[in-house]
């Protein structure tokens, strides 16, 4: 039976750093019970004078203690001076309202630990303490002055955070939000308050497209097999549940079959240097 694939979201990690951008809120209530949104929530804000790019970057998260653990890549896309970028990220399911028009809904979280992606959930942030870091690039982030570190924010009872102290515990009611500025200091340069969620204008789904490196640039898929033009390696294919069912290294003009039942599918790997990770459809 022929089958057919459809390629979702890709996006790819290429090293640009632009201090411009910084994480401006963060809900971490998201759907529990009594909660005002249905979805934990980062914005980003440039706040700079001219257009600055995500290109490469990734969003990372940490708990509370111990090392970073999850990240999920961001599009090739140009902020303008004061233009925000809404993500969506995980829920708990159990109420508040959906975000209106988030630029980015997360549904592929990758492990720093090299495990399998976590599919469809987006990241879950801690509720009233963890860190989150805006990265130039996918290599896990060690501390807010590391330095593919582009901002950072510690809140709660974090072990790490910029300046001399944490941003204070978001709740099911309250984000926390950046007051002014960024003054690299968490505690004086964030309050709690009523989510203010702002998606970015003109900021379109079909422009959150691959940039030039990405597995839709460099791969084909014809009928039961996926074509890739660049190297590639750590090739893997996971189902929605998680389940690795496909591994596999090959070098350019090269393929892979994939002989695998109707559904959909996450394929990850290295092109170039630069992890992928992108959603499939067999039908």
């Amino acid at each position: 039976m022929k089958k057919l694939f459809t390629f979702f979201g890709l996006m790819s990690s290429v090293a640009f750093f632009n201090a411009q951008i910084v994480i401006n809120e963060i809900y971490t209530g998201g759907g529990l019970l009594g909660a005002v949104l249905a979805n934990d929530f980062i914005e980003l804000k440039n706040i700079g004078n001219t257009n600055a790019s995500l290109d490469g970057m990734t969003m990372q998260y940490g708990p509370a203690n111990g090392q970073f653990t999850q990240y999920h890549t961001l599009p090739n896309v140009t902020l303008p001076p004061g233009q925000t970028f809404l993500i969506q990220q995980a829920s708990e399911g159990l109420g508040g309202i959906n975000l209106i028009n988030p630029n980015l809904i997360v549904d592929v979280v990758l492990n720093l630990d090299g495990s399998g992606p976590v599919l469809g959930l987006g990241v879950q942030l801690g509720l009233t303490s963890g860190k989150v870091a805006l990265a130039s690039n996918n290599t896990r982030v060690t501390g807010p002055t590391a330095s593919n570190v582009v901002d950072f924010v510690g809140y709660g009872l974090a072990d790490q955070y910029e300046g001399g102290g944490a941003a204070p515990s978001p709740t099911i009611l309250n984000s926390i939000t950046r007051i002014s500025g960024d003054t690299n200091h968490n505690g004086v340069d964030f309050t709690a308050a009523i989510p203010t969620p702002q998606a970015g204008v003109n900021l379109a789904v079909s422009e959150l497209s691959a940039g030039k490196n990405s597995l839709v640039v460099n791969t084909l898929v014809m009928r039961n097999e996926i074509y890739f033009r660049n190297p590639v390696s750590d090739i893997q294919i996971f189902s929605m549940s998680g389940q690795l069912v496909k591994t596999a290294a090959i070098k350019a003009d090269s393929k892979i079959s994939v002989n695998l039942p109707k559904g959909q599918y996450i394929v990850t790997g290295t092109v170039d240097g630069k992890k992928m990770s992108n959603k499939i459809v067999v039908q």
